[in-house]
């Protein structure tokens, strides 16, 4: 039995829905990460773009052979957002939206009322370059993300590849040729769309539950504030630092930095423009740190940096340049921002432990405020 391309249509979109239902209380309820709820609604846009296509052969085709390209190419949109999301990266509004709409206009103006591939060309270019670009999303996810991702990132390059080569056939045979119509038409696609939208779907909910434990890591570890580690996170994180450089016979420098009369910057401009101050200087912190550097909040105005292989000078020079960043920034809400005084110590392989580091950076910190703030002192 050869199964038309109408009946194909209408086995796809019931397990398109199927699958959204099924992704909706599996895995969205559950997890209510970003990446199941840009899955579901992919999944529902399919599952209206296919249905849209069921009305070739009607009246009704010069309004839904548009529709349906635009449905579709929405749900490759939105695919490559949730690929993006996983990244913690905005999402591309423009970009997901102008090509749905292009293809759905492409559609409008190719005679849809008597050309069931109305737009066809723009239609599989817009295919291939979102899905495309959901795998390049998937590949560039750090390699301990999840065990799922490199499976997927293969499954969306295959379809982007597939969709690719019929843009090909088509500009070269059009869609009535003999290699279009036998590897490249509506019944093969529909086909191999269905048999990986169930094979990836029991990656995404492996994507979508690694995304949500990643979330609920950051809340735990952050400061919700300023973005840098919360106290606990950043102790935690300099001891194992610590017990590296003790196997690895190495040192480095603690920077312990405090906001020189940050009462005053409540008490005269309020406690939102004290927020934004804190926020400036943690993005000042972020901007002049090294990779390999651990930055903090370690209570209040403080903050706290782990400068692993730094000596003293390196330390104060990145005290220094931390000062400068924090001193360009604009806020408007402030008519000048604070300065910062900091205390340096030093740790070594015979350190004892990070209490005895942070002790040395508070007392020179003291120092260093008893001098008369907005300078750097040695421990």
């Amino acid at each position: 039995m050869i199964l038309d391309t109408a009946t194909l249509r209408v086995a796809f979109a019931a397990m398109a829905l199927v699958l959204a239902l099924l992704f909706y209380f599996s895995t969205f309820r559950s997890t209510r990460s970003p990446y199941s709820a840009w899955w579901c609604a992919a999944l529902l846009l399919f599952l209206s773009g296919s249905a849209s296509f069921l009305l070739n052969g009607t009246p009704q085709q010069v309004w839904a052979n548009p529709l349906g390209n635009f449905l579709l190419v929405s749900g490759a949109a939105g695919v490559w957002a949730g690929a993006r999301s996983l990244r913690n990266l905005k999402h591309n509004l423009w970009l997901s939206t102008a090509l749905p709409v292009i293809a759905g206009a492409a559609a409008g103006i190719d005679s849809p009322g008597s050309n069931t591939w109305a737009g066809g060309a723009v239609f599989l270019a817009s295919m291939a370059t979102l899905i495309g670009l959901a795998s390049h999303e998937l590949w560039r996810l750090e390699p301990g993300y999840s065990r799922v991702r490199i499976p997927m990132a293969i499954a969306a390059g295959g379809v982007a590849v597939f969709y690719f080569c019929r843009l090909v056939v088509f500009l070269i045979e059009g869609p009535n040729g003999p290699v279009f119509s036998t590897y490249f038409g509506s019944a093969v696609t529909t086909m191999v769309t269905m048999v990986l939208l169930v094979v990836v779907s029991f990656s995404m909910a492996g994507l979508s539950t690694e995304q949500q434990t990643r979330a609920l890591r950051t809340v735990a570890t952050q400061d919700g504030l300023t973005g840098l580690l919360n106290r606990g996170a950043f102790l935690e994180a300099a001891a194992q630092e610590l017990e590296r450089s003790k196997a690895a016979n190495s040192g480095g420098s603690l920077i312990l930095a405090d906001l020189d009369h940050f009462k005053s910057v409540n008490d005269t401009f309020g406690h939102a423009a004290g927020d934004l101050a804190l926020q400036a200087f943690a993005n000042a912190c972020s901007a002049s740190a090294r990779s390999t550097d651990v930055a903090g909040r370690y209570g209040g105005e403080e903050f706290i940096l782990l400068l692993p292989g730094a000596g003293p000078k390196s330390a104060e020079i990145i005290a220094g340049e931390i000062s400068r960043r924090l001193a360009e920034q604009h806020i408007p809400e402030l008519l000048r921002m604070p300065t910062v005084s900091y205390g340096i110590s030093t740790y070594n392989a015979t350190t004892a432990d990070l209490d005895e580091v942070i002790a040395a950076a508070d007392v020179a910190l003291y120092e260093a405020k008893s001098q008369g703030r907005n300078r750097t002192i040695r421990g």
